[in-house]
């Protein structure tokens, strides 16, 4: 247990270090206000590097009625492909805490499937804002509850707008498993 917690605050120190090696050639924000900043950061396809946290609280999972816990660390990055284009990155790693599944079963700790999603985006998004891209499932879990052994492939769509104070739109994708395993089910998933 404690080498999975190291292991876990390495991947979490490596990301918080690429990060910090990033922000330094960013250009600068000052002239932005803490408005249009704030509605960037809700902007999946924004061209603005950010490290949001997300967390979820499951009630009731299991036979026990147990809490599980998904804490999705998810870096977004914007790489700039001229004047017109932008390639937005956006990855998930989950930290999960999972309760058994048969009474009498402890809880599993460790990281889940990561998520790396590539969209295509015009650099200057007018009205309607929009992305494109394969999103692309990677079997990084540490343990078997936390995950599938099989990768997966799929197209991912963002379309969004922001009106005043408001931003609103939707993300949809849908995973496909493209390998085999011997141990793990086939899977089509579909995210909205």
């Amino acid at each position: 247990m404690c080498m999975r917690i190291i292991a876990l605050w390495n991947v979490v120190g490596a990301i918080a270090l690429l990060g910090l090696l990033l922000v330094p050639g960013l250009p600068a924000r000052a002239e932005q206000s803490n408005e249009d900043l704030a509605k960037a950061a809700q902007n999946p396809v924004a061209s603005l590097i950010s490290v949001p946290f997300q967390d979820n609280i499951n009630f009731n999972v299991g036979p026990e009625e147990k809490t599980q816990n998904v804490l999705n660390i998810q870096p977004v990055i914007t790489v700039s492909l001229g004047s017109d284009w932008n390639l937005i990155t956006r990855t998930i790693l989950p930290v999960i805490s999972q309760p058994g599944s048969f009474p009498g079963e402890g809880r599993t700790n460790g990281i889940g499937d990561t998520q790396f999603t590539a969209f295509l985006s015009p650099a200057k998004g007018r009205g309607l804002i929009w992305g494109a891209g394969p999103i692309l499932q990677l079997p990084t879990n540490n343990d078997k509850v936390l995950g599938n052994n099989r990768w997966g492939l799929g197209p991912s769509v963002v379309v969004l707008r922001i009106e005043g104070h408001w931003v609103y739109g939707a993300l949809a994708n849908n995973l496909w498993s493209v390998s085999s395993s011997h141990s793990d089910p086939s899977y089509n998933t579909f995210l909205l």
